[in-house]
Order: structure tokens, then C-alpha cells, then sequence
């Protein structure tokens, strides 16, 4: 069973930065998409970004591109999102999400199949 947990979230100014993990456990991930999805409240889940196991292509929401980058650390089998630029409207609870037998990334919720618990990130202004 696939297990994620995130950590790293907390209150930072506007325009600061932060960097929130994701520690994935449970199987081998070469052939898994990873992502990162946030939800502020009363909104939907959004994609943020998502990456590639085996090769670390990347992709990222418009939103963030150029302030946020996703990684991850293959020894650690650790996924990062660190975020520069901070703003208000960042603010939301942060998750990541597995996909195994992936070939690509994808953005959408739906084609996930692993969840995180989340973590609370809040920008102040």
C-alpha cells in the first residue's frame, strides 16, 4: 500500500518562501507521476505541478510557473515543492498524489490514485 505524507507547511509573509515534502513509502515509484494539488477553502482542488519518477519531467499550473518548483529525491524517495514569490492567494491546504503505471504527468484530480493528507500552507499579507 502506498503511503504519503506531506510535511514542511506553515504561515509565511507574502513573498517569502517555503518548501513542503512529500515522503512516499510502500512500493517501488519508477514508473509513478507524482503531484502537488491545493484547495483553499470553499474552492476545488487545483493542480499546482507534477513531475515524472523515472526521468523528472515536469509540468507546471499557470499560476505558479516561474515561483514554484517540484522535484524529487529518488535515494529519499521524497518529493519537494519549494515556493518562492509567495502570495495571499497561495494560502490553501497543500497535497500531494501518486499515480502508478504513468507515462506522462497529468493535472486532473481524477487520474491520481494515491493522496497524501495534506498540509496547511497560509501567506499573509
Amino acid at each position: 500500500q502506498v503511503q504519503l505524507v506531506e510535511s514542511g507547511g506553515g504561515l509565511v509573509p507574502a513573498r517569502g518562501s517555503l518548501r513542503v515534502s512529500c515522503a512516499a513509502s510502500g512500493r517501488t515509484f519508477t514508473s509513478y507521476a507524482m503531484g502537488w494539488f491545493r484547495q483553499a477553502p470553499g474552492k476545488e482542488r487545483e493542480f499546482v505541478a507534477a513531475i515524472t519518477w523515472r526521468d523528472g519531467s515536469t509540468y507546471y499550473a499557470q499560476a505558479v510557473k516561474g515561483r514554484f518548483t517540484i522535484s524529487r529525491e529518488k535515494v529519499k524517495n521524497t518529493m519537494y515543492l519549494q515556493m518562492n514569490s509567495l502570495k495571499p492567494e497561495d494560502t490553501a491546504v497543500y497535497y500531494c498524489a501518486a499515480r502508478r503505471d504513468a507515462s506522462t504527468w497529468y493535472a486532473a484530480p481524477s487520474e491520481y490514485d494515491y493522496w497524501g493528507q495534506g498540509t496547511q500552507v497560509t501567506v499573509s499579507s
